[in-house]
């Protein structure tokens, strides 16, 4: 039923697993504490730090942290791994190729997960801002000087952010142990001025606020939620860890000291009011201040750089999956294939971050933005666990739904009591997964109806070889390796080749790379070849969705397996291998006169042809479509093919 690819190990490499989680996994939801109990009573809710008040509150936060985190996604979500990976997308990739279930409902369950991954983009920008932000707030400075400070120390880290993570990475388990038991020993220093305060574990507490306060008690859900924003993030990263060190980093050190630190800026409220500005630092002696401020900017910055390393696997598994244009994604570490940074990406989250951070200018500001993504990942991550307990691991149908349905009452609440927040910054995480699923919905559908119309231009095999067999084109030394996504015949560049120059060459590797459903394919699966006579190979190169392709290693592969079979391997070399890809000119013509398989228009390259179709499009859509193949990152570049060894032919497509 799942995967657990770290299983097995050895006491001790369970426990420094469970540290480098702390490190990785737990970083987002570690800097809560800055800014999560301040804005619950914060002034707008007019919520005075009353004992019945306080202990509402605590007993909230405290349910919320188990419910949510240790129940559903610790003990639940986490046992639904694709192969070990974890994460929205690799949700989504269980469901969409499984399932009894009709198109309709599968295009709406693959429509949420799109969403959901798009909402964490959005997530993305919002943690480093407010967490950097919380952390500098403790600084007795000038409020006006917070918010550059706070850009200053995103700057950097963006900056530092093509070294990758291997250097930094070793660092950060030990800087989150730091926190987490500073935060734990504030919490206890908290608590001494009132440990009655504890008895807010009792669910009574929860609920008469919300009878005593009605609505006041609901919206404050809106920012309790901070308390557990992240729960998706554990998940996503549970393919670095696997679930045991994720659980025993949680159950043994990151709640006991959330906790701990929640139950006593609880405390210290009941007895200091003025805290109320910010009970984080209320706990702080005054002698420790600016040690503490340095501990939570470090705090800080590893929870950003979760999130940015996050927001990198979350594109290079939508590039994979076919929602993303190619993207230059650059390996940062020769051990971790994990490890990787993309320069589109951290510019973007560069600028937003930075945006964000100067145009908010407090934490308090972007909280009210924060809760929406978290909340809306939430419910999709329920749907989709839904459907895989039903398809995947056929659960009765009413444990499924009940459990569901349980989920979602919880998540479901926190939705809608941060819908409220929409205007004051709300607006903002919908916006950034608006657009995002609008550019990964127009790639897909745009791609996949270019690739319909390559399948149209392809000449089958059994048309293709009897003619090469009887008209004996000549052929040159070498290796030629045409690269199609549609490997049922000859592809059109191989086609345009052959009418343009006449010629070809010894040996003919007609190669689709394809990307499965699973995160990593094992190097004995990689390769499947087909000899179809005269001199024609058939290849398909299989990669997981968090795999890069590499199309020369996999022709090195190729070779050896040959090689074991007793056959010639000399011609699959790549200094004797020339790679032709087609390049598609996408131009998009006036509704009037756009028509399928019209000619290609005037001045069109010589070695390109004109394709015509790609209906049903909207013309804004096209456009859209057209500038995003425009931008990708070259397939040389992407398939990591050596530039001086390829030759590309164009095709216009006109729609």
């Amino acid at each position: 039923m799942t995967h657990d690819t770290h299983a097995g190990r050895s006491n001790r490499d369970l426990a420094f697993l469970a540290l480098a989680a702390l490190g990785v996994v737990y970083g987002d939801i570690g800097t809560s504490p800055l800014y999560a109990l301040k804005e619950c009573f914060n002034p707008e809710h007019g919520l005075a730090p009353t004992r019945e008040n306080v202990m509402g509150v605590m007993s909230l936060v405290f349910w919320a942290m188990n419910f949510v985190v240790s129940f559903k996604y610790i003990t639940f979500v986490l046992r639904a791994d694709n192969r070990g990976e974890g994460g929205i997308l690799a949700l989504l990739a269980l469901v969409r190729p499984h399932g009894k279930v009709n198109t309709r409902r599968r295009t709406v369950l693959i429509g949420a997960g799109l969403f959901g991954a798009a909402l964490l983009y959005g997530d993305g920008i919002i943690t480093p801002a407010i967490s950097v932000l919380g952390a500098v707030e403790g600084l007795p400075v000038g409020t006006s000087l917070v918010p550059y400070l706070s850009a200053a120390i995103l700057l950097v880290l963006f900056l530092v952010q093509r070294t990758g993570t291997a250097r930094v990475g070793a660092v950060f388990g030990p800087v989150m142990v730091l926190w987490f038991i500073c935060i734990a020993l504030l919490g206890i220093r908290g608590l001494s001025a009132d440990p009655s305060v504890l008895g807010a574990v009792n669910p009574i507490h929860a609920i008469r606020f919300f009878l005593d306060d009605g609505l006041t008690g609901f919206l404050i859900l809106g920012s309790v939620v901070l308390v557990v924003t992240g729960g998706e993030a554990l998940y996503a990263d549970m393919g670095h860890f696997g679930r045991q060190p994720i659980r025993l980093a949680w159950f043994a050190f990151a709640l006991p000291a959330l906790l701990l630190n929640y139950f006593g800026q609880s405390a210290w409220l009941l007895h200091h009011p003025a805290a109320l500005q910010n009970p984080f630092y209320a706990l702080v002696p005054p002698w420790a201040l600016y040690p503490m401020v340095a501990i939570a900017t470090a705090a800080a910055v590893v929870a950003s750089q979760a999130l940015i390393s996050g927001a990198f696997s979350l594109t290079q598994q939508a590039v994979q999956l076919g929602y993303s244009p190619r993207v230059t994604i650059q390996h940062t570490s020769a051990k971790e294939s994990g490890q990787i940074y993309i320069p589109q990406v951290n510019a973007l989250l560069c600028v937003g971050c930075i945006a964000l951070v100067l145009g908010m200018k407090s934490s308090t500001a972007l909280a009210s933005a924060y809760g929406i993504a978290v909340t809306g990942t939430m419910i999709i991550t329920t749907l989709l666990f839904h459907t895989v307990t039903r398809e995947r691991w056929h659960w009765p149908w009413a444990a499924s739904a009940g459990l569901a349905a349980l989920f979602l009452v919880v998540d479901l609440g926190f939705f809608g009591a941060n819908l409220v927040k929409i205007e004051s910054g709300g607006w903002i995480p919908l916006a950034v997964a608006a657009v995002i699923y609008l550019f990964m919905t127009t790639w897909s559908v745009g791609r996949r109806r270019l690739w319909a119309i390559v399948r149209e231009n392809t000449l089958p095999f059994d048309l293709f070889l009897p003619d090469i067999a009887r008209r004996k084109p000549p052929r040159v030394p070498g290796t030629a390796v045409f690269l199609t996504s549609e490997a049922s015949g000859a592809p059109p560049v191989l086609l345009h080749h052959l009418k343009h120059n006449k010629v070809l060459h010894e040996r003919v590797v007609i190669m689709s790379v394809a990307t499965t459903d699973i995160p990593l394919v094992p190097v004995a699966e990689r390769i499947e070849s087909e000899s179809l006579g005269e001199g024609f190979y058939l290849v398909k190169a299989h990669y997981g969705f968090m795999e890069t392709p590499d199309v020369p290693l996999a022709l090195l592969q190729l070779s050896e397996e040959l090689r074991s079979e007793g056959k010639d391997t000399a011609t699959f070399r790549t200094a004797d291998t020339s790679f032709y890809l087609g390049r598609e000119t996408l131009i998009v013509m006036p509704k009037s006169k756009a028509k399928p398989g019209a000619p290609a228009p005037r001045g069109a390259s010589s070695s390109g042809e004109g394709i015509g179709g790609l209906p049903g499009m909207p013309r804004w859509r096209k456009k859209l479509f057209a500038l995003m193949a425009r931008n990708a990152q070259p397939a040389t570049a992407f398939f990591q093919l050596p530039p001086n060894r390829v030759v590309e032919l164009g095709a216009q497509i006109q729609f």
